[in-house]
């Protein structure tokens, strides 16, 4: 099979895609594109306009979690629980992934104190819950890397830029959650997902943004700045 991965360097749910093929040691060319400008015969393969696609033989397969599947499908080695239950317990929790993200745009989105707060509150109270479902680790699932570790590496990414801003950081009250995110930053599929400039373009676009954090963000850039 010839794949070809459409992605955009910041996009999480291509973050996912990508660690999946490392995963399962899949050859394949990666397309970044501008969302912003995007191109039109990606409108042509994804009807929703949304990375990442993964062309197979020339044949469109969208969004993140059927990429994903579909790889689970027909590549070796297997990611899911061979369990049926566990299984589908494991899709759950990848649904709660898509979530988490939802809740971390929010958070990077707040325009004001209340509901910056607010989107705290949230984010801390995921992880809480996640907290009581993991075992010792290192993994979701224990010493089994899954395709529940590559939804979330993604997630704890973003804290590698976020916790710049003191107080940010939701993991202090979550131990084997905060062990988590850290096993996954040092497995290589995770690390290689991204290039070595995700950190710097993600604090510019959280900066941007022009809300609580990003400001936030912008005068930590600054005082580092001065301190040089």
């Amino acid at each position: 099979m010839k794949l070809t991965l459409i992605s955009h360097k910041l996009c999480p749910y291509v973050q996912r895609a990508v660690i999946v093929l490392k995963e399962k040691n899949v050859d394949f060319e990666r397309i970044d594109i501008d969302l912003a400008n995007k191109p039109d015969w990606f409108i042509a393969l994804s009807p929703l306009g949304k990375t990442p696609v993964l062309q197979v033989d020339g044949r469109a397969v969208f969004e993140s979690a059927v990429i994903c599947e579909y790889l689970e499908d027909t590549v070796r080695p297997a990611l899911h629980p061979a369990d049926p239950l566990t299984r589908a317990q494991h899709r759950a929790w990848i649904e709660f992934a898509s979530a988490t993200l939802n809740a971390i745009g929010n958070l990077y989105s707040a325009v004001d104190a209340a509901s910056f707060q607010a989107s705290r509150g949230k984010l801390a109270e995921r992880f809480s819950q996640l907290e009581k479902v993991l075992g010792e680790g290192p993994y979701f699932a224990g010493t089994q890397f899954s395709l529940v570790d590559a939804a979330f590496g993604p997630v704890f990414r973003y804290f590698d830029v976020f916790d710049e801003v003191a107080g940010i950081s939701p993991f202090d009250a979550t131990p084997k959650t905060r062990r988590w995110r850290e096993a996954l930053a040092q497995r290589s599929s995770v690390r290689a997902a991204v290039a070595a400039d995700y950190a710097a373009m993600l604090r510019r676009f959280v900066i941007n943004r022009e809300g609580v954090l990003g400001r936030q963000l912008a005068l930590q850039t600054d005082r580092v700045a001065a301190a040089c």
